[in-house]
C-alpha cells in the first residue's frame, strides 16, 4: 500500500531567481525615484586648468592676420595686340609714367599705314582734279556770259534803232519786231545761262565739301593707325614698381590682353581675411591697431569685399598717422580690429572648454574645491582674450576652463 507524503512548505531552491530578481527591481526603483542621478568623472586635480569669472570692461575686438601691399595695383595690358619683339624692362624694377615696358610688332598694321596713305593720296588727286576742272568750267562760264552781252548790246542798239525808224516811218512793222524778238531772246537766252552756272556752281562746292570731308576722315584714320603702331609700345601708365611681366619674347598677345601690373609705391595697405562670422560687423571707419617695435600704429577700414570665400571675407585697411620704419609689401602684421565700445562685462577667460561645449555649459568648481558642477551658461560676444558670460555665472567663481575630450557626458569632475 503506498503512502502518500506530505509537501513540505518554504523557501524552496527554485523561487531564488524570481527573489532576486524582485530585489533588483526594487532597488532600482528606489534608485530612480531617491538616488543621484549624476555621473561623476575622476580627474587629477593639477592636470585641469581652473580660472575664475571676471567682472571688468570687454574690449569688444578680434586680431587678423594683415599682409601689407601697395595703395593701388594697376594692370598693364596691351592696347594692341602683336607679337612681343622685346622686354625692355625686367619685372621689380622701378618705371616711370610713359616708359616703354614692352615692344610689340604687328605687320597688319604696317599694311593698313600703306593702303591709308595710298587712299589719301588718291582722294587728293581726285580733289585736285575736280578743282581744276571748276576753275576751268567757272572760266568757260564768264567767257560765255561775255559773249551773252555783248550779243545782248548789239541786238539792243539794233532794237532801239528799227525802233526810231519805225516810229518815223522808216522800216517795216517786220523788221522792227524781229529786232525785238532777237534783243529779248538773248536776254532769256542770259538768264538761263546765269541759272546754269549758279546751279553747277552749287553743285561743284558741295562736291568739293563731301571730297574734304573723305579727305579729313582718311586724314584721321591714317592717324589713328599710327596711334597704333605706337600702341605696340606698351608703356607704364603710372610711376611705380613693375611687380609682375607675364610675357616672353616670341609669345603673340591679343589686344586687351593683361601682361602685368604696376605696384603703386607712394602709400601702402594691409589686406585681411575675415571670418564669415563678423561680415555684419565690419564696416568702412572702424578703428585698428598693431604693434610693431614697440610701437603702436593705428588702422581704419577702408574698404569690406562683400565676395565670401572659403568662409572668410577680404578687407582692406589704411594707415592712420605714423607708417613703421622699412615697411615692405608682403609683411605680415597681427591687427586687433575694434568692433564696438568697451562695456562692463563678466568675463571667462578663454580655454579649449569652448570647442566642446559651444559655450552652452561649463564645469563651475564648488566653494570647497573638491569637485566642479556642470552648469547651463549663456556666452554673448568673445574676443581673442575673453567670453561675454551673458547668464549662469557670477564674479569670483572659479570654472574648468581646460579640454573636455575625456570627460564624456559627465556631469561632475571629482578632483583627486
Amino acid at each position: 500500500m503506498d503512502i502518500q507524503l506530505e509537501k513540505k512548505k518554504g523557501l524552496r531552491k527554485k523561487h531564488v531567481p524570481y527573489i532576486a530578481g524582485g530585489v533588483a527591481v526594487a532597488f532600482a526603483l528606489g534608485w530612480m525615484i531617491f538616488g543621484n542621478h549624476s555621473s561623476r568623472f575622476s580627474v587629477e586635480k593639477d592636470k585641469v586648468i581652473m580660472q575664475s569669472v571676471l567682472k571688468s570692461e570687454f574690449n569688444d575686438y578680434i586680431r587678423v592676420n594683415g599682409q601689407v601691399q601697395p595703395i593701388n595695383t594697376i594692370q598693364l595690358s596691351a592696347i594692341e595686340g602683336g607679337m612681343v619683339a622685346e622686354k625692355v624692362v625686367e619685372e621689380g624694377s622701378m618705371v616711370r609714367r610713359g616708359e616703354v615696358i614692352v615692344r610689340l610688332t604687328n605687320p597688319m598694321l604696317s599694311l593698313n599705314i600703306l593702303d591709308s596713305e595710298a587712299q589719301l593720296a588718291e582722294k587728293q588727286n581726285f580733289l585736285r582734279n575736280t578743282q581744276v576742272t571748276m576753275e576751268q568750267e567757272r572760266l568757260n562760264l564768264r567767257k560765255e556770259k561775255l559773249q551773252l552781252d555783248l550779243d545782248i548790246d548789239r541786238k539792243k542798239r539794233k532794237y532801239e534803232q528799227y525802233e526810231s525808224l519805225y516810229a518815223e516811218k522808216l522800216t517795216s512793222g517786220e523788221e522792227y519786231l524781229q529786232a525785238k524778238e532777237d534783243y529779248e531772246f538773248s536776254v532769256k537766252g542770259r538768264d538761263l545761262v546765269m541759272e546754269r552756272q549758279r546751279q553747277d556752281s552749287i553743285f561743284r562746292g558741295i562736291q568739293v565739301e563731301q571730297m574734304e570731308e573723305s579727305l579729313n576722315n582718311i586724314r584721321r584714320n591714317l592717324v589713328l593707325v599710327r596711334q597704333r603702331v605706337d600702341n605696340l609700345d606698351v608703356k607704364a601708365p603710372v610711376d611705380g614698381q613693375l611687380g609682375l611681366l607675364d610675357v616672353e619674347i616670341g609669345q603673340s598677345v591679343g589686344s586687351g590682353a593683361r601682361i602685368g601690373q604696376i605696384s603703386v609705391l607712394s602709400d601702402y595697405k594691409i589686406e585681411a581675411l575675415i571670418d564669415e562670422h563678423y561680415i555684419d560687423r565690419v564696416r568702412n571707419g572702424l578703428t585698428a591697431t598693431f604693434e610693431r617695435q614697440d610701437r603702436t600704429y593705428h588702422l581704419v577700414v577702408r574698404k569690406v569685399y562683400p565676395e565670401v570665400r572659403d568662409k572668410q571675407f577680404k578687407t582692406d585697411f589704411i594707415f592712420e598717422g605714423e607708417r613703421p620704419d622699412n615697411i615692405r609689401a608682403g609683411q605680415t602684421y597681427y591687427i586687433n580690429l575694434q568692433l564696438g565700445q568697451p562695456v562692463e562685462a563678466l568675463l571667462i577667460p578663454r580655454g579649449a572648454f569652448y570647442q566642446n561645449t559651444g559655450g552652452q555649459w561649463i564645469f563651475v568648481v564648488t566653494p570647497d574645491g573638491k569637485k566642479a558642477v556642470r552648469r547651463q551658461i549663456r556666452i554673448g560676444r568673445q574676443n581673442p582674450l575673453y567670453y561675454e558670460a551673458l547668464s549662469g555665472l557670477e564674479a569670483g567663481e572659479k570654472i574648468v576652463t581646460s579640454s573636455y575630450d575625456s570627460y564624456g557626458d559627465a556631469e561632475e569632475l571629482i578632483f583627486k
